[in-house]
């Protein structure tokens, strides 16, 4: 994932100093991990479970986990499959067992609340029983709850403004994403390629950024694009749906509740069994 307002990788993979007995090893992860984008897509899920044993081999640190919170951070970018999920959900598990990280303030900190996300949108197990990684998946669901509530009023590239709650009747997707997301990018001709298929059967896709439109139109310009991109300069609508990581997706069926979340990159297959449970078949 794309973390919005998160350190960058080469900051997040330094947050203590390497121990020395380990150093050849966290070297190869730190360019395996950095190298994951640019794999096929039959090569990475097998390379990210290899990252996942290797970072399960290092000694027990702020550095391990560091690393292991970051492999749960690419793993759910396309479909990965279920055994790269569980690979990375242990590693982070065994990581944070051995080495709790404190809580500063009310929030648990990030590798617990990303240990939870694995649990709960991608059905990954864990053995965890910590107190704070149970906060973090009480907050999730606390989460979901005020998004299944949520309504918005945003404004399209062309002033067509757009409500949520005038939208029942439809399936409706509604997508985070920006110019600047590599996976957000990915997911686009996917995105797109659903919404030619099913928007005679009723589905809305809304494309919702935080970018200038000046950034948005050169970009949309090269691209076969057509769900409506909406403005949210604000970031209100961002942070109504608790909006943390891009891209972020949630589907509601035709009388408005929320049926599925896709807490990353999805590819078509992924997007049309989200589909399917809003009752459109291909």
């Amino acid at each position: 994932m794309t973390p919005r307002l998160r350190v960058a990788l080469c900051t997040v993979l330094v947050v203590a100093a390497p121990f020395l007995r380990a150093q050849a090893n966290e070297s190869t992860i730190v360019n395996e991990i950095k190298g994951l984008r640019s794999l096929s897509t039959t090569e990475r899920p097998l390379t990210t479970i290899q990252v996942a044993r290797q970072i399960q081999s290092l000694p027990a640190g702020e550095q391990k986990v560091a690393y292991a919170d970051e492999l749960s951070n690419l793993v759910t970018e396309g479909d990965q499959g279920q055994a790269a999920l569980q690979a990375v959900a242990e590693t982070l598990t065994k990581a944070l067992a051995e080495t709790p990280i404190p809580a500063t303030g009310d929030q648990p900190p990030r590798p617990y609340y990303d240990l939870a996300r694995l649990v709960f949108y991608e059905h990954a197990t864990t053995t965890l029983n910590d107190p704070q990684y149970l906060q973090a998946l009480k907050m999730m669901k606390a989460s979901e709850a005020d998004i299944q509530n949520a309504d918005f009023t945003l404004t399209d590239l062309h002033n067509q403004k757009f409500t949520l709650s005038e939208l029942h009747g439809k399936i409706v997707l509604v997508n985070f994403w920006a110019t600047w997301c590599p996976p957000c990018r990915s997911e686009m001709g996917d995105l797109e390629a659903i919404y030619t298929q099913f928007q005679s059967q009723g589905l809305v896709v809304l494309s919702i950024t935080d970018d200038e439109a000046s950034e948005i139109r050169p970009f949309l310009a090269s691209l076969d694009y057509h769900p409506p991109v909406l403005l949210d300069p604000g970031d209100n609508v961002h942070k109504m749906f608790h909006v943390e990581g891009i891209p972020e997706s949630f589907l509601f069926g035709r009388d408005g509740k929320l049926v599925a979340v896709a807490d990353d990159q999805r590819t078509q297959r992924q997007f049309l069994a989200m589909l399917a449970q809003a009752g459109l078949q291909p």
